[in-house]
């Protein structure tokens, strides 16, 4: 039985607990509302230690709203390269931009802070109370499953009208002193302590408070709905070497999955006589005998590739289109590659 002032001690203690407890992460020593923009578009679906060295590179290369905003598309994903998810930069340089010339700082203002382009709820709030102090509820996969257990909520959280039901509980629990501690404080307790399996209740500052501790059900909250199967999609690749030791890359299209990244010749099938047809017409060149270089399976978020690749001379090298070249192998290495072509770089040329 929760007494009438545990909302009060719960976020007293949350916020304690944070301040003595919370992890010492580079985003964390700083107030600096773009850098903390930054980190949180980083850690979206991103695991914390892969995040770190690039949130040092990313600031130490922009320190400011202006570099970034006019940094050069190539260049910039050249330097988000290995976080995947590259939609996450050109939406974040858009959003900078747009504040940078509209504002010139980062608005601490949350209805203008979320028109910005690729702000969602969770940045807007994250940002606004982290950064400025501002009452803002900002819930990710760890506050959702904080508060299913601590409140009991069954309510499915893979639908995304659930967010509205979480963000409320946040704003009633909320710390208005110092939103930005409890904020955090709920993310680094699901992060560490409230995990999705095998939490730690033994070591959690708060289970006086949870209704899944006290009625043992915190192994089978939150609600989850699985997610749709991945649907499998064949890719042969065929690194295409010239004579005088060049590989032909072609740029992706500018909208899409890996949009404007480089590749190797791809087709969207697993039949190589196939392949070698659409990427001989596609690129006006003949090519020598397939030699079988590496498979592999590639997973994204909503599909899996099943890659082929192969190796293949060409003695007649075409003009290459305005969306494709031929590359020393050192030239290769300037490009954005993602990760499935980096795997068939390392197989062909060596890393």
């Amino acid at each position: 039985m929760r007494s009438n002032d545990w909302k009060t001690k719960f976020r007293e203690v949350l916020t304690d607990w944070y301040r003595r407890e919370r992890r010492d992460l580079p985003w964390r020593r700083t107030c600096n509302p773009y850098w903390i923009w930054i980190s949180e578009v980083m850690l979206q679906q991103t695991r914390v230690d892969t995040v770190i060295p690039y949130y040092l590179r990313f600031t130490e290369r922009y320190p400011t709203m202006e570099d970034l905003a006019y940094a050069p598309e190539q260049e910039l994903m050249k330097n988000w390269e290995g976080l995947g998810y590259y939609s996450r930069v050109r939406n974040l340089q858009a959003g900078v931009r747009e504040a940078y010339e509209t504002y010139g700082e980062v608005p601490a203002d949350p209805e203008r802070f979320r028109k910005l382009k690729g702000v969602g709820p969770y940045t807007a709030g994250a940002v606004m109370s982290i950064a400025f102090g501002i009452p803002a509820p900002a819930v990710d996969g760890n506050v959702m499953r904080v508060l299913s257990r601590v409140l009991l909520i069954e309510e499915d959280i893979a639908k995304p009208k659930t967010r509205k039901i979480f963000e409320a509980a946040v704003m009633d629990l909320i710390d208005r002193d110092d939103p930005s501690s409890f904020n955090q404080g709920l993310m680094e307790l699901g992060a560490t302590v409230c995990t999705p399996t095998r939490p730690k209740c033994l070591l959690c500052p708060v289970r006086e408070w949870c209704g899944a501790y006290h009625e043992g059900r915190e192994e089978s909250l939150p609600v989850k709905s699985k997610k749709k199967k991945q649907e499998t999609v064949p890719q042969t690749v065929i690194a295409v070497k010239s004579p005088d030791g060049r590989w032909l890359l072609e740029q992706r299209p500018d909208d899409g999955l890996l949009a404007g990244m480089w590749q190797f010749p791809t087709a969207e099938t697993g039949d190589p006589a196939e392949a070698v047809r659409q990427i001989t017409e596609r690129h006006r060149l003949d090519l020598g005998p397939l030699k079988e270089a590496v498979r592999f399976k590639h997973i994204f978020t909503h599909r899996i590739w099943e890659v082929e690749a192969f190796e293949a001379t060409s003695s007649a090298v075409g003009v290459p289109s305005g969306r494709s070249g031929w590359f020393l192998p050192e030239e290769i290495n300037s490009l954005t590659l993602p990760n499935p072509t980096k795997k068939v770089r390392d197989a062909v040329i060596g890393g």
